[in-house]
């Protein structure tokens, strides 16, 4: 690895551990999108809420990871290298950055991975398909691979865009190429623990953790369906097909072995339930409706309905109320239109929703009655406001395509 001048930087004194309330990785804690916080902002102060910092950033849809105070993104130097940037959550002060060449135009440029943040050591997936494991300490690389050219994997039109999954001792990514699916690393040393089957090409989602029947899975979906593997060794234990030209959003989990699967390109939603059988696992089709489906984000459930960002490139569905059977109970269509913008739930009830074209932050309650909205504020601005947002101890971290910012919404503080 050569060395350069990103890498020079240090941290004194870095803390190792993380408590519930950080952010350490793609979609939250338990990479669902939701924060176990209460007590935030219902309504925003006059003037908005507190922005504490802003920092500029080059264009992107990567989002944050934050844990121990610090912010950790994955920026990109347009047609040359990958960045691991690390900032103060409080002040924005830039506290130490890795980076490594990465010539080459994408299309629509910028990263995509959320970096994922354990107590030793740091993972990032860029968008060419380099796959690095960073010290926190030494800000050093400890080990790399690349999901393209070591699998003989063809690269997606819009680039390499998954957040590397951290279980028990392993790392977990997909390389999805011809002859393996997903694959575990050795956290610490790099050394491949297991390789799967082929699961199909790669797109855009990433690996999650599933229990189903008592029994821990790593499912990946991309344009021909959900697949699960078996965390220990890789072996494929169930798949289910929905054809979708172009897959991103994870699936979300629902009570009793049931999933929402949903995608863009008129791929439409489904509820799937998958149950543990005597030999294997079986799986049923529950639900299914046609063209309405989230292109970039998953839904989130708040007390049995689910609530999605359903435009895409076809449709402007707007936000979406589906119960467990995929029936739409209301939806915004284009008021408001929200784009497709990222969105988190916290534990007292609130969606807060960024508004991926205009860059306003909504707060949301959830409600099967129809839409409610509490309060707006503009605080993004420029075209496709994509990325997910980030949250630790009342601070959010969001971004566009040139700036992101921290912003206090915890009231009182």
């Amino acid at each position: 690895m050569q060395r350069t001048g990103w890498m020079l930087a240090v941290v004194a004194g870095l803390a190792v551990s993380a408590s519930a309330a950080e952010w350490p990785q793609f979609l939250g804690p338990n990479r669902d999108a939701t924060s176990p916080e209460k007590g935030l902002m219902r309504e925003w102060p006059d003037g908005g809420p507190t922005v504490l910092w802003t920092v500029d950033v080059g264009p992107g849809y990567g989002g944050s990871a934050i844990r121990d105070g610090l912010v950790h993104i994955l920026d990109r130097q347009k047609g040359r290298a990958d960045v691991l940037r690390v900032f103060d959550l409080k002040t924005g002060k830039e506290v130490w950055t890795f980076g490594y060449p990465a010539p080459g135009r994408i299309n629509h440029p910028g990263s995509r991975c959320t970096p994922t943040v354990g107590e030793r050591f740091i993972y990032i997936v860029g968008p060419k398909g380099h796959f690095h494991c960073v010290d926190r300490r030494t800000h050093q690389p400890v080990w790399q691979k690349n999901l393209l050219k070591d699998y003989d994997g063809k690269r997606p039109t819009w680039a390499v865009a998954q957040s590397p999954l951290l279980y028990k001792d392993t790392v977990v990514v997909a390389p999805q190429g011809p002859k393996v699916g997903v694959a575990a690393f050795d956290r610490a040393t790099g050394k491949v623990r297991w390789e799967s089957d082929p699961v199909g090409p790669m797109d855009y989602a990433s690996p999650m953790l599933r229990t189903i029947g008592g029994v821990e899975q790593i499912t990946i979906v991309n344009r021909e369906g959900p697949r699960a593997v078996e965390p220990a060794t890789g072996k494929l234990l169930w798949k289910y097909d929905h054809p979708c030209r172009i897959l991103v959003p994870p699936m979300t989990a629902l009570p009793g072995g049931r999933f929402f699967v949903t995608g863009g390109y008129n791929a439409g939603s489904a509820v799937i339930r998958v149950r543990k059988r005597p030999g294997g696992f079986q799986v049923e089709e529950l639900a299914r409706i046609d063209k309405v489906g989230s292109h970039i984000h998953p839904a989130l459930l708040y007390e049995g309905y689910l609530y999605a960002l359903c435009n895409t490139n076809e449709r402007r569905d707007g936000l979406v109320c589906f119960d467990q059977q995929c029936r739409i109970l209301w939806q915004t269509e284009s008021d408001p239109y929200l784009c497709k913008g990222g969105s988190l739930l916290t534990a007292d009830g609130l969606i807060y929703i960024m508004d991926g074209a205009k860059g306003n932050l909504h707060i949301v309650e959830p409600s099967a009655d129809g839409f409610k909205s509490l309060d707006q504020v503009r605080l993004l601005g420029g075209k496709e406001i994509w990325g997910p947002l980030a949250l630790s101890d009342g601070y959010l971290v969001i971004r566009d395509q040139h700036q992101m910012k921290c912003v206090d919404i915890k009231p009182g503080r």
